[in-house]
């Protein structure tokens, strides 16, 4: 391997070190190595074992047939997602278990046990097939964060029929895009949901959208209650309409499960990606469970006393994966909330996580850089005191917000796992065992077991710092891109042969563990450097000033491309020269004068996704002073002309 990176600067070194607490250790599910151990031995075993635990109605007879880049997973098995997340709880101790609390942002209050999710369940299936679903017919749901987003799924499921989930925050042009790519037959949607407030008008929305939209034939309407429903006048279509409780009413509680192939088509999610259009990701059925069921028992050291929160929305792939998938397979108690973090005010998540008692909560680095901004006051205000393990998502995390949410959160008691992977790999794929791993704030750390991962350069060379890259299939991968498979192998597949491109930068130390360093369309390139954006991110959030910073490249005729940087800085401070002078310096001290910012822009938030993945293209463009692209995924557009008549100002 060689010791110079040909892909990427190793700049950050991290050496705070942190082992499994011993009290979280004593009664954890994995407390060796034992699953590394067993799957360096047989990947294709360890992987068999897993699925083992699954109820199937046939079992597979080849664990995988590998044909680069497509892959099938327990060729032959058949079995049922739906079954495997409800009725297989229902002869035991979890038939009476609480399934699925749920709170919306007003403040109402609903609960299910695995019996009575289940009924509901059924009983929407059998609505489904009341509308002419049937296995194969493709579903799209619009729906803000209620219980019906994830027993609609499981309906789907349950006939067989592939949904694809629109995150309730797309806007119709959006929702029309990915309704006409999967040519869905029925759209699910709700009058509207809640956000920060105010109203979101997801039937208005689906009503102009559907004006563009040939293939659907029946729009199911969901009464999000409250309220919103007598406020909000639902336009209801005859014929084409129907409230989703009046389909209830009339449909039986007894709907058999549909018999499907390990690789039948299970759903369809699109990318969010801020430029071209959006990737239609194809999930399949076994593989894909049985990774989101091995992953979330060992990465959450899932029991089952615990109330398990992920604070994502079932819109994008940790929604699928680790709210409703994951976490039913193994019987969980999932915690679900509709609104945001700060609504009415800003220890709304600390409040809920007293009040139900979360154990494990999942969130990204996007949130706790907000959590920091806003200050320790509001967490403090709540006893957290039942937390036992946190969890990071979506991005790499800063390790300074990393040692914020271990202090602060966990009260230095609580294991965190880092965890990397992405919609195309379904399921983590790089994270920490809480109770084998030793931590380093900043560090994913490796890959799960049977996962595969080197660095490599654009030639295929091993390198300590460079492209991630997986080198074996994996259950849950993506099986292509919906209706365009040149594009699946175009895209993840062409950099090296039968090896997956997940389009990240990473370095790997000496000991080991993996570090994330964004992705490589955001690589710099300042005098004949390469530096990943993350590094320089984490050395500004270093400062006791910062809370968040955003990095891009700037065109430079000598040297490239410099550093700019957005910045955005903890309650109390302020911006001013002295502290710009006093950032870069930080900068410099930290990884090295070739890193050094030649611009910083202070900013009061940043451009962000609806994910809330900083939109670093947008910036680029602020700092270059162009015009900028389409910000249809913005969650807040005004930021981004704010920074740029910053950018102006500045510039004169």
């Amino acid at each position: 391997m060689s010791e110079k990176g040909q892909g990427l600067d190793v700049l950050l070194t991290e050496t705070r070190r942190f082992p499994p607490p011993e009290h979280f250790t004593e009664g954890a599910i994995v407390r060796d190595r034992g699953p590394y151990e067993s799957a360096s031995a047989d990947r294709l075993a360890f992987w068999e074992s897993w699925a083992e635990k699954l109820d199937w109605f046939e079992r597979w007879h080849t664990v995988l047939e590998w044909e680069p880049p497509h892959a099938k997973w327990f060729v032959g098995g058949k079995l049922n997602v739906s079954h495997n997340c409800l009725d297989r709880h229902l002869d035991g101790p979890r038939r009476n278990k609480t399934a699925l609390i749920w709170e919306g942002e007003p403040g109402d209050v609903r609960e299910y046990t695995y019996e009575s999710l289940h009924r509901e369940v059924c009983q929407f299936a059998n609505a489904l097939k009341d509308l002419g679903v049937g296995k194969g017919d493709r579903v799209a749901i619009y729906l803000p964060m209620i219980p019906e987003a994830a027993i609609t799924m499981l309906a789907c499921t349950r006939v067989g029929a592939p949904h694809s989930v629109v995150f309730g925050g797309f806007s119709p042009e959006s929702l029309a895009d990915r309704i006409n790519d999967v040519g869905a037959k029925v759209l699910i949607t709700a009058d509207g949901g809640y956000r920060r407030g105010g109203i979101v008008p997801l039937k208005g929305n689906a009503d102009e959208a559907l004006q563009s939209c040939t293939t659907v034939e029946n729009v199911v309407v969901v009464a999000r209650g409250a309220e919103l429903t007598a406020k909000v006048d639902a336009k209801m279509r005859e014929g084409r309409d129907h409230w989703y409780h009046d389909l209830l009413a009339d449909a039986s509680v007894d709907c058999a499960p549909e018999v499907m192939d390990a690789e039948d088509l299970l759903y369809i999610l699109y990318t969010s990606g801020t430029t071209g259009k959006p990737k239609g990701v194809v999930h399949t059925t076994g593989g894909y469970l049985t990774q989101v069921a091995a992953t979330t028992q060992c990465v959450f050291d899932l029991r089952d006393d615990d109330v398990y929160w992920c604070t994502a929305d079932v819109g994008w792939v940790t929604g699928h994966s680790y709210i409703v998938y994951g976490p039913l397979a193994n019987g969980a108690t999932v915690l679900m909330y509709e609104g945001g973090p700060d609504w009415p005010e800003k220890d709304r998540f600390w409040d809920l996580c007293e009040k139900y008692g979360v154990t494990i909560f999942y969130t990204a680095p996007t949130a706790i850089r907000a959590f920091m901004k806003w200050g320790e006051e509001w967490p403090d205000k709540h006893d957290l005191s039942k937390l036992r393990l946190l969890g990071s998502v979506g991005e790499p995390i800063n390790p300074e917000a990393w040692m914020w949410y271990h202090r602060v959160l966990g009260k230095e008691r609580c294991p965190i796992v880092d965890t990397w992977w992405q919609t195309e790999t379904g399921a983590i794929m790089i994270t920490p065992l809480p109770a084998v791993t030793e931590t380093r704030p900043g560090s994913a750390t490796h890959p799960f077991p049977g996962i595969s991962v080197t660095l490599l350069d654009d030639v295929g060379t091993e390198v300590k710092a460079g492209f991630l890259a997986i080198t074996e299939p994996w259950p849950s991968m993506l099986r292509t891109i919906y209706g365009d498979d040149e594009r699946y192998q175009e895209t993840y597949w062409s950099k090296w042969d039968g090896i997956y491109f997940p389009g990240d930068g990473a370095k790997l130390d000496d000991d080991g563990y993996l570090w994330l360093l964004g992705r490589v369309d955001d690589v710099l390139s300042v005098a004949g450097h390469r530096i990943g954006t993350m590094e320089v991110e984490s050395a500004l959030v270093d400062h006791p000033a910062v809370v968040e910073a955003a990095v891009v490249g700037q065109s430079h005729d000598v040297k490239g491309e410099v550093v700019a940087a957005f910045v955005t800085l903890k309650g109390g401070q302020e911006g001013s020269d002295d502290l710009v002078v006093e950032l870069k310096k930080h900068v410099v001290e930290k990884i090295g004068a070739i890193a050094r910012p030649q611009m910083v822009i202070f900013a009061a938030d940043l451009p962000k996704t609806r994910s809330g993945k900083i939109m670093r293209r947008l910036l680029k463009d602020v700092a270059e002073g162009k015009a900028l692209g389409d910000m249809t995924t913005l969650a807040d557009p005004t930021v981004v002309d704010q920074l740029k008549a910053q950018y102006e100002a500045e510039e004169g």
